[in-house]
């Protein structure tokens, strides 16, 4: 617990994104349905990711880092989430189900870094 569970890779074009990291490692995509934004699961032979439309416009170059999101495994979303907010965090993207997965959400560091936090529940929907 308290570890990267994942990796998630955001994109102003996914279709373009799955084809580049198929050719480019041989990842898996599968898009998944009924989720607030476009979502691809990705599937490595270690750890496990996602690809995802692009909630926001990419940074302008010399703005800091346009990076992949991590998302850290925790046992009770409610709680860590109530501790992200207690101690200066706030909220990116407030909780929701992947479903058959995990319970996902974002957040922002005081620091204003986006990191994500899941807790994995198979009846998630």
């Amino acid at each position: 617990m308290n570890t990267i569970a994942y990796f998630e890779i955001q994109s102003s074009n996914p279709e373009r994104e799955v084809k580049f990291y198929e050719k480019l490692f041989g990842w898996k995509f599968e898009k998944v349905d009924g989720l607030p934004v476009d979502y691809y699961r990705i599937e490595t032979k270690t750890i496990g990711g996602g690809l995802l439309q692009r909630p926001a416009g990419v940074p302008p170059q010399q703005h800091g880092t346009n990076a992949f999101t991590c998302s850290v495994e925790v046992d009770d979303f409610d709680r860590v989430s109530a501790l992200i907010l207690e101690n200066g965090g706030q909220v990116a993207m407030p909780k929701f189900a992947i479903p058959g997965k995990c319970w996902q959400g974002y957040f922002i560091d005081p620091d204003n870094n986006t990191f994500g936090i899941a807790q994995i529940d198979e009846n998630a929907k």
